[in-house]
């Protein structure tokens, strides 16, 4: 049988362009599906970045007219649109579409078609949000792209104040999107609790597997609130409803709840997948297992549910009432404690290890300090008369963007050049890997260092110009160098994996010398990921392969 599956294979890679295409398009494989994810994912990265980089030179010098406020505002909302909806969950969806079934010894995901279903709403919905710049009619050229922001803050959105159909398109493409990811949802939780190999109880699944299924609930339960607002929207837009109309009756904070009771839960979404990639990474490249499993995988659940309960820090400045306040600041700050041991984890598996500093290391460790800066300037913004004080300036950009690019996108490159191999059966280069982390990481700093600053400074965020004589320009200069440094790091990453695509040594079923299933089949894994069903016997089965006579302890 195994013959007869490898001759197809085969048989595929001989088809014609057009027949490989077309086996990409109908396939219901949950590894190419997952790579799909991920390269769309990095599709949108580019064209996302590319529109941060023009924002970033539009404000490398005061009065400046390089960008429109028109086009810079349509740049400001689909690069913060596409880096949530169209970049981070796609990517992070791909790899638990690629991983989950290979790590919990699945021959695929529970519904493979549901699957498919979702990748293909996601990836209509994300072409949906960019046909809105040859859809409608612009100024400037720019077609109808929409211009109100990631958040699409309601009355503004209303048909009064955004005329056209540019926020239509944001509405329904970030709705399709929210569907797709549900189904995507659905498959991972149902993957992990009944399709797991022999002998791999809950508490043996890998913590990366933990983490989809905990990001999974997260998204039954943070997408609906925004798929019902959007709901609302488009009822106040075309048929004569009033939910955030305040001339009428309705309420503009309506909005503010139903977007943050999901978009604050978003931020967690995005980064608990990070936590799962770093607590196996790490503990590979320190040759350690993980400093408490078990205290990681509670510390993961109650972030999960603390985070439902603390969207309303983001609306300090609305007026809401003291107790209101004290609960939202104590929420957040609450938070803070799992996210801590999480810290402590990862710093306690290190310690004592023998390190390898490969690149998968590297971004790993440099996440490590990031994410732990960005946790403290969040409970800064926690204390309310603090964030009065700070809200809606740079301060609070260079705090999200510490989470988002600081930790999420350094470990999604970290998770890139650990898992390259087992996809494509190549590694990629580590002299380039290299120079792609050290520029990338001295960007980064460069650009949102300064940008705490200018926020103390009173720089407001979402203006396109500012005047000279306030104490900005060195500040947005150094940021919009540093914009331009990640801009060629990332250009090097894709020069990386073209190169490493055809030239790439190769990987080998287990490069890294690693401990999960993933890693006991072929790189690249057959359709079927296994040929005989594994059985596990502890958190680490390729240890237990390769070291049986080492004692039970090393596992705990």
């Amino acid at each position: 049988m195994e013959q007869e599956i490898a001759l197809s294979a085969r048989e595929q890679a001989e088809l014609p362009l057009l027949g490989r295409l077309h086996e990409w398009v109908v396939t219901v494989d949950h590894k190419r599906l997952g790579l799909m994810y991920i390269g769309g994912g990095l599709l949108f990265f580019v064209v996302a970045g590319l529109q941060a980089v023009m924002m970033r030179l539009q404000l490398a010098v005061p009065d400046n007219h390089l960008v429109p406020p028109q086009v810079f505002n349509r740049f400001l909302t689909m690069h913060g649109t596409a880096m949530v909806f169209l970049v981070g969950m796609p990517i992070l969806t791909g790899y638990f579409n690629y991983l989950v079934p290979l790590m919990v010894g699945a021959r695929d995901l529970a519904f493979p078609r549901l699957n498919s279903f979702g990748f293909w709403l996601w990836f209509f919905g994300a072409l949906l949000l960019y046909f809105s710049y040859i859809g409608g009619d612009g100024l400037y050229g720019a077609g109808s792209a929409p211009d109100v922001g990631w958040f699409a803050y309601a009355p503004l959105t209303e048909r009064a104040f955004s005329r056209g159909n540019s926020t239509d398109y944001w509405i329904l493409s970030i709705f399709l999107t929210s569907v797709g990811s549900t189904a995507t949802a659905v498959n991972i939780i149902t993957t992990a609790f009944c399709m797991r190999c022999r002998g791999m109880t809950l508490g043996k699944m890998p913590v990366v597997v933990w983490l989809a299924v905990v990001v999974a609930f997260m998204m039954l339960l943070a997408l609906p609130p925004l798929s019902a607002a959007q709901v609302m929207l488009l009822l106040d837009r075309f048929a004569g409803a009033h939910f955030f109309d305040t001339q009428a009756g309705g309420s503009a904070l309506l909005w503010q709840h139903f977007f943050w009771i999901f978009g604050h839960p978003e931020v967690y979404i995005l980064v608990i997948p990070v936590f799962g990639f770093a607590s196996e990474i790490i503990p590979v490249f320190s040759r350690k297992v993980i400093f408490g499993y078990q205290v990681m995988v509670a510390a993961s659940i109650a972030i999960a549910f603390i985070s439902m309960g603390v969207w309303a820090h983001h609306m300090f400045a609305v007026g809401m009432t003291p107790a209101g306040n004290a609960f939202f600041a104590t929420s957040t700050m609450l938070v803070a404690v799992p996210t801590g041991i999480k810290i402590f984890n990862w710093i306690g598996t290190i310690w004592g290890g023998k390190i390898r500093l490969r690149v998968p290391m590297l971004f790993s460790l440099a996440f490590l300090f990031q994410f732990m800066i960005a946790g403290l300037t969040g409970i800064m913004l926690a204390v309310a008369p603090f964030d009065w004080q700070l809200t809606d300036t740079y301060f609070v950009v260079a705090h999200f963007h510490y989470v988002l690019i600081g930790a999420i996108v350094f470990m999604i490159f970290a998770a890139s050049y650990y898992w390259f191999p087992k996809a494509t059966g190549r590694m990629l280069n580590e002299r380039l890997g290299q120079v792609h982390f050290w520029l990338f990481l001295i960007g980064f700093h460069l650009t949102f260092d300064p940008l705490h600053f200018a926020g103390i400074h009173g720089m407001p965020r979402r203006i396109y110009t500012y005047q000279p004589g306030r104490g900005l320009e060195g500040l947005n200069l150094i940021a919009s160098i540093g914009a331009v440094i990640q801009a060629l790091a990332v250009l090097v990453f894709v020069i990386n994996v073209v190169y490493s695509l055809a030239w790439g040594e190769e990987a080998g079923p287990d490069p890294w010398d690693a401990w999960t299933l993933e890693w006991s089949t072929a790189s690249p894994p057959p359709e079927y990921n296994f040929a005989v069903e594994p059985e596990v016997y502890s958190r680490r089965p390729l240890w237990d392969l390769k070291h049986p006579d080492d004692p039970d302890w090393l596992y705990e």
